[in-house]
């Protein structure tokens, strides 16, 4: 047998060495053009992705719509002729705060304010663990239907009941008295407290009440220095609840009180807006800070007992 070299292959179509058919043929390989542009389009965004997008956007059109007034209040404040447009103003004074802080514009109304919130906060809390004990601890066929009559009366609009309430304080001559308007506030605010209360007392554990019976407690020591201590964080959501309500509150005080030194500081704010449609609005803004910073104030003291809960598992082991 011969020893010769084997013939070299013969060339392709395409002038390249090479059998027909090994995928060399420049028919079939993808040129270079088209494969940058199918990896140079950018991503399509997943469904999710897509969402959240869209829920991050909503999220900043709401904290939007909370932050432009806030920001138009405090430049307003500062500026001496503050208009409605939103900008800083070009030389802060301290004129407007120096023009309500005067007895007869700050601090009667505040304090005024305080007499007729503080006790009335305090008759609702009062009044809402009182009725929200034998509503949690106790079982009867008219429960439910009296927790449901209390959510009816929460969804009663107080101009609904203002007219016959005008008129019995006229008869029992409670109109134009601040406790009369402060057992009022108290009374609107009643419902939903009970409301709150009883979920808040159903989360505390009924053996620990029973241990306080055993050592010769009664139902209203219990109550006073068991149950409550327990439920600081669901009395501190009711407190702030019911005193930011009454605190806002316009309406009431200012149908139920005539002497304008009664008058609390939800009503006298009213005159800032003037008698022909002139509003200052720098006096304005600079009184709207004195009248929000006492409930401020209030949520920063007690907001420390609202980060707990009702951390009650291990007393009631054994």
């Amino acid at each position: 047998m011969s020893d010769a070299p084997a013939p070299a292959p013969a060339p392709g179509p395409s002038g390249t060495s090479g059998p027909i058919g090994t995928g060399a043929r420049t028919g079939l390989l993808p040129s270079p053009t088209a494969a940058t542009t199918r990896t140079s389009r950018p991503p399509r965004l997943s469904r999710q992705r897509r969402q959240r997008v869209a829920a991050d956007l909503g999220l900043l059109v709401a904290a939007g719509a909370f932050v432009v007034p806030l920001l138009w209040l405090v430049f307003a404040s500062l500026d001496a002729e503050a208009k409605l447009k939103v900008s800083p103003p070009s030389s802060p004074t301290m004129e407007n705060f120096s023009a309500v802080w005067t007895d007869e514009i700050t601090f009667t109304p505040m304090l005024n304010s305080f007499l007729i919130c503080g006790s009335g906060t305090l008759l609702t809390m009062v009044c809402a663990a009182l009725a929200a004990y034998p509503l949690s601890r106790y079982r009867s066929r008219f429960g439910r239907p009296y927790l449901l009559g209390i959510l009816f009366t929460t969804c009663l609009p107080i101009t609904a009941v203002m007219v016959p309430i005008y008129s019995l304080f006229v008869q029992i001559n409670l109109i134009d008295t601040m406790w009369g308007t402060s057992l009022f506030l108290a009374t609107s605010q009643l419902p939903f407290a009970i409301w709150l209360m009883k979920n808040f007392m159903d989360g505390v554990p009924i053996v620990l009440e029973e241990a306080a019976w055993t050592d010769g407690a009664s139902w209203f020591q219990a109550l006073v220095r068991v149950i409550v201590p327990l439920m600081g964080p669901g009395v501190t959501v009711v407190t702030i609840y019911s005193f930011i309500m009454m605190w806002g509150n316009f309406f009431v005080p200012f149908m139920l009180l005539l002497d304008p030194e009664k008058l609390p500081a939800s009503v006298s704010i009213y005159t800032f807006f003037g008698n022909y449609g002139v509003v200052v609005y720098g006096e304005l803004a600079a009184f709207s800070i004195l009248y929000s910073t006492p409930v401020l104030l209030l949520y920063i003291l007690i907001s420390r007992r609202m980060g707990g809960g009702f951390t009650l598992g291990g007393g009631v082991k054994g």
